[in-house]
Order: C-alpha cells, then structure tokens, then sequence
C-alpha cells in the first residue's frame, strides 16, 4: 500500500474515532453520568414519557400525535444527529476491508463483536438504526450488525444502572438474564436466517468508492450523510407520529385490573415492541405504571420490548435486512418480552 494512501487512512481513522468518543461523551456519557447521581438519590429520572401522571394516554388526536413527536423528538434529536454522523462516517472514512476484519465473519465471533462494540454506545434504537445502515454497507455481516443494533439499548450499562436504582435491582437482574441473550442469540440467529454465504446479503448492497484527499473525504461524507437523512427521517416522522397519536390504543388505562393474566403480558410485549420511546425511556414509564397497579408480569415484557426494537427503526432497516429477518427478530423480541414477563409473574416481582 503506498505510504500516502496508508497516511491518508490513519487520519480518517482519527477523524472517526474523535467524532465517536466527542459525540459520545457529549450526547451520552456526560449526561447520563449525571443522571446515574440523580436516579441514586430521588430514585427517579422523570416522568413517564408516554402518559406522564395520568393512568391512561391522551385519546387519539393530532395533539396526542405532536405532543408525543415533540417529546420525544427533544429527548432524541442530538443522538440521532450524531448517528446519522456516524453511519456515513463508516462508509466515507473507514475502508470496507476494516469492517469486514472485525464485523464480517459467520461465526459467533463477529456477533460478539457487534454486540460488544455497542456497550459504549447506549443509544435508542432508532438513533442506533443510521450506524447499522452504514456497517451493512460495510459489509457488516446481518448478525454482527443485528447484535449491534440490539446490544445499544439491552447492553446500555447506564440504564442498567438507572434500573436499579429507580426499579430495583432484581429487574436489572431480569433485564440481564434476558437480554444478554436476546443481543448475541438473535444476532446469531441473524446470521442463519440470511443463508450460508459470507456475502449474501453484504454484496447486494451498494459501497462508496474509498476516497483519496481530505477534500473528496469530506464531500464524499456530506452527500452520504445528506442521502441517509433524505432518506430515513421523514418515514421515521410519520411512524412517530402515528404512534404518538394512537397509544391510547397501545396501551389502555393502566390499572390494578391489568394483573399478571397472559393475555395482558403478550398484549404488551406486543405492544412495547412497536412502540417507540428515547433511550431508558422503559425506566419511569414502567415505574409509574407499577405505581398505578400494573402486574409484574406485564411490567417485565415492557422492560424488555420498549428499548429494543420499535416499528419507526424496523421500518430505516428495512434496506438494510431482508424483510423477513426483521419479522423474525420482531417477533422473538416479543418472545423474550413474554417470557420475561412469565418469570416475574412466577418470581412475584413488584
């Protein structure tokens, strides 16, 4: 490899990993390093996003569907600025072959890698959704990026934390014992879902040329950047806003009558897998509905399908995955929020 092209690549790499570790501490770790101190001593971190105080949301209505969006959207925008940043960054600064040395394996190595890679992360789903776009055009194998994906909210360790202070730590325990499996099981199940060949998926999708002087790196990022953001926010609005207006329906009035029946821990598992919330976001609203009279059982599935997944970030990777893993993986998401709600039902959880 010429000595200027190798030059050129190690910048790049800075570059990356400076707006990486900034963007990061930034948007996340200082905030929620701060929160860690707030949610220890008021055993809280706020109000519940999706009803507040209330037993049940706002019916169904424009102002239900822009008082969520803008919410919402005040808890998010900065992270998904920052993945949307991210995302493209893979594609123009970093050469494909990096990746694929570390992402790109069928075995479980590379899915331990992706889930591993997303600890310091700790974004939602949705603002983790730009970054897997980019690792898949990497060649970023589907279980190495699914684990990702998955690992950023199940893996966060900050809401790790802010579960046993506000919750208790028996639910970090759940949340644990469940989603550590959920992260590498269904990255690995990822993997089996797409067929035996290393670069099934990853060679239909297309790559960026590797740019060469800093000032082709920098266009090359702005018109990726541009094209992801045309792209994945204005399908990702209208599902926020769709669901913000119809979560009256989603989520019925809570009160003691919601105990631990199974209709009630699948229905919300359902539920929460849909839905869409910012990150730790699960955190005050399981704990105001447990202070409403909600079952455990029920409370454990949310605890598990609302960070996960969401319709909005199913609906970016959709380009990204064939739609038939992403059904899969909704599903056995909603699996994992069923049977963490059948063990905290047996357990009693409270």
């Amino acid at each position: 490899m010429p000595a200027a092209l190798q030059t050129a690549r190690t910048v790049r790499l800075f570059v990356f990993l400076l707006l990486a570790v900034a963007g990061l501490f930034y948007v996340k770790w200082h905030p929620y390093y701060d929160r860690a101190f707030v949610a220890a001593a008021q055993h809280s971190i706020g109000h519940s996003i999706l009803m507040g105080d209330a037993a049940s949301a706002p019916a169904p209505s424009w102002n239900a569907a822009f008082g969520y969006a803008l919410a919402y959207g005040k808890a998010i925008w900065q992270a998904m600025v920052l993945g949307l940043l991210l995302g493209s960054g893979i594609q123009a600064l970093l050469p494909v072959n990096w990746v694929q040395r570390v992402l790109g394996g069928r075995g479980f190595g590379s899915v331990l890698a992706g889930g591993l890679l997303a600890v310091p992360g700790m974004m939602c789903t949705c603002c983790a959704a730009p970054v897997v776009v980019g690792l898949r055009k990497h060649q970023a194998t589907p279980g190495a990026a699914m684990a990702f994906w998955l690992g950023n909210t199940m893996l966060n360790p900050a809401t790790l934390i802010f579960i046993g202070f506000v919750l208790g730590w028996h639910w970090t325990l759940l949340r644990l014992l469940l989603g550590v499996p959920m992260v590498f099981g269904l990255g690995y199940l990822a993997n089996r879902l797409t067929g035996p060949s290393p670069t099934a998926m990853a060679a239909s999708l297309p790559m960026e040329p590797e740019p060469r002087s800093l000032a082709e790196v920098g266009r090359c990022w702005m018109q990726i950047f541009a094209r992801m953001t045309v792209r994945l926010i204005p399908e990702y609005v209208v599902i926020v806003l769709l669901l913000g207006a119809m979560r009256a329906w989603m989520f019925p009035h809570i009160g003691p009558e919601i105990g631990d029946q199974w209709f009630w821990i699948a229905a919300l598992a359902l539920a929460g897998m849909l839905f869409v919330i910012p990150t730790a976001g699960e955190v005050p609203i399981v704990q105001a509905m447990l202070a409403l009279g909600l079952g455990g059982g029920p409370a454990a599935a949310l605890l598990l399908t609302l960070p996960a997944v969401s319709l909005p970030s199913l609906a970016m990777l959709a380009r990204s995955f064939p739609v038939r893993t992403l059904v899969v993986i909704a599903m056995a998401v909603v699996g994992f929020g069923i049977l963490g709600g059948a063990l905290a039902s047996l357990l009693g959880m409270r």
